[in-house]
């Protein structure tokens, strides 16, 4: 059949079995939207407020059900406000495609009205990036790249495409999308059954083994068997931030995460360990500290399904390319029962000394965290925004269950939080899904309530508000004598009225004896909620590692009371 290059683009969606779409439209993008307009029944778009929320919501869905997001923008100043949400999305190894349209192919190359080369804007931060200028070359660019967006290690990808594509016609034959979770032809699995039987030697033969567990263990979806390689080895288990959730963090074994705020027992157990088994971990800085200094005591064993993170920041005894899910199961069935008795006295010991702990006796974020999982059974879709309320919301709820904290880890933006609740929420419509948010990420984005107000979508979104940047504060605090510089937002901002004012629900708690009830009513509203919750503005993320230093220095708030008194 003979379709336009817009109907092209809706039946390629449709074939990947893509049911939302997030948005803005603008003129080098409105065929594309009048295509989705004839489909409004098939296919759902989602208008945000900007489109960097597109992108984040994109994100979100897609973090959230394991499907590849989808994000739309035009031309020029379109795409470009896509490129924060492209880059969260790419440092986190998130499937996205985001679409965008250019001007016409004779206007490329001459600084043509809202041009940009966004390709060439993006080609750092995504998997593969397409310029489509023939309409012949359109539905095997969207399949390829679908395909790329969600194989090996998922990214992002970028397709651009020239207006006079969008609307020139040609034939077009339907194709079957690639099942989900497909594995790519170009797998890149570098191991052997010998590779296998040699890790699984070395794990029966360690008197101390540790298990860290990263975002890969999430995006491969190998909870179960963490589990049962956990038994097998009797081995304790910390995760990364991006881990959370593929191992159970209600497990005796778990320890809590690992790195800059991680906890004590897991950041001195592994200094302590003999073998560390990494699962889908990029070893990031700020889980490592000192690289010198990281598990100096253990031999890594190291599996990822990119090569590219073998022996990039921590030196791998044994490293193992391919996909946990393939490899998991052959490695448990090397294992032989092993009993660890003194080992997990010891992290039991750890992990009863150093609790984590804050004052119980007053309004902080993480008594409302608990609170929050006590209320929703630890059920709930928790994303974030990043800074203090981030680790706490890391810390202090238990996940038990992957895709159930959603956060950015590798970038870091702030006001990311909301629209990826939003696209989760779109994702999971019958969960809750809280976004949890300082006061200064919420500033960045908080046009996006517009957005959950206009489709009724109902998250519920927290907000701690201490009135500073509160962790550039801890570090001016702990690093920079004190020297609060553009971190205090103690101006005449009140955010309850700015949610009513986009037509959301607000509630403010100002006493720890209004948290419960509160939150109730906030899950119980079924719309989108802004819940307010005022803290003060020294409370401080414990445990801490200063950067740079090794894990094993990691001290909390008695330490540095201690070390103040001295």
């Amino acid at each position: 059949m003979v379709l336009n290059g817009s109907e092209i683009v809706v039946e390629c969606l449709k074939e990947q079995g893509v049911d939302t779409v997030f948005g803005y439209p603008g003129g080098a993008i409105l065929n594309i939207y009048d295509a989705l307009y004839k489909h409004q029944d098939e296919i759902r778009h989602i208008l945000t407020s900007h489109e960097q929320g597109a992108a984040h919501a994109a994100d979100g869905y897609a973090r959230a059900t394991g499907r590849v997001g989808v994000c739309m923008a035009t031309s020029g100043p379109g795409a470009t406000n896509l490129v924060t949400g492209i880059a969260t999305a790419y440092m986190d190894s998130v499937p996205i495609v985001a679409i965008t349209a250019n001007v016409t192919l004779p206007m490329l190359g001459k600084d043509s009205f809202q041009e940009i080369d966004i390709a060439g804007v993006t080609m750092p931060i995504t998997k593969h990036g397409f310029i489509v200028k023939n309409v012949a070359d359109l539905a095997p660019t969207l399949r390829k790249a679908f395909e790329i967006a969600k194989t090996g290690r998922p990214g992002p990808v970028l397709v651009d495409i020239t207006k006079d594509v969008t609307a020139a016609t040609c034939e077009f034959e339907p194709a079957a999308g690639v099942p989900e979770g497909g594995k790519s032809a170009k797998s890149k699995d570098k191991y052997t059954d010998a590779d296998i039987v040699k890790i699984g030697e070395l794990l029966c033969k360690a008197h101390k083994p540790y298990i860290l567990v990263g975002g890969g263990a999430v995006i491969s979806g190998v909870s179960e068997e963490i589990a049962k390689l956990a038994d097998l080895l009797d081995a304790p288990v910390c995760d990364t931030l991006m881990g959370k959730g593929a191992f159970d963090g209600g497990s005796e074994r778990y320890t809590g995460m690992l790195g800059m705020h991680g906890t004590k027992a897991s950041n001195l157990g592994v200094s302590e360990c003999d073998l560390l088994l990494t699962l889908g971990a990029r070893f990031s800085d700020r889980v490592i500290g000192n690289p010198s200094k990281f598990a100096e005591n253990a031999t890594i064993v190291h599996i990822d399904i990119d090569a590219a993170e073998i022996n990039k920041n921590i030196h791998a005894d044994v490293g193992l390319v391919g996909d946990l899910k393939d490899i998991l199961p052959r490695l448990n069935a090397n294992i032989t029962k092993q009993n660890h008795k003194e080992w997990m006295a010891r992290i039991d010991e750890l992990k009863s000394k150093f609790p984590l702990k804050y004052d119980k006796s007053e309004l902080s974020c993480p008594y409302v965290i608990e609170k929050l999982c006590e209320v929703t059974e630890g059920k709930a879709v928790i994303t974030t925004d990043v800074g203090q309320h981030q680790m706490w919301a890391a810390q202090y709820y238990r996940y038990s269950k992957p895709r159930t904290f959603i956060t950015s880890g590798g970038l870091g933006t702030m006001g990311y939080g909301l629209g990826a609740c939003i696209g989760a929420q779109v994702g999971r419509p019958d969960d809750i899904c809280v976004n949890i948010a300082g006061d200064g990420c919420f500033r960045m984005n908080m046009n996006e309530l517009a957005t959950a107000s206009r489709y009724n979508i109902p998250i519920i979104e927290l907000v701690v508000n201490n009135h500073v940047l509160g962790m550039v504060r801890q570090w001016q605090t702990l690093f920079y004598g004190k020297r609060y510089s553009q971190t205090v937002l103690n101006d005449a901002v009140d955010y309850c009225k700015v949610a009513e004012a986009l037509g959301c629900k607000a509630v403010r708690i100002t006493r720890i004896d209004e948290v419960e009830s509160k939150l109730k009513e906030a899950i119980d509203y079924k719309a989108p909620v802004l819940v307010e919750i005022v803290i003060p503005e020294d409370d401080k993320v414990f445990p801490m590692v200063p950067a740079g230093a090794p894990i094993s220095d990691v001290f909390d708030g008695d330490d540095l009371a201690k070390k103040e008194n001295k």
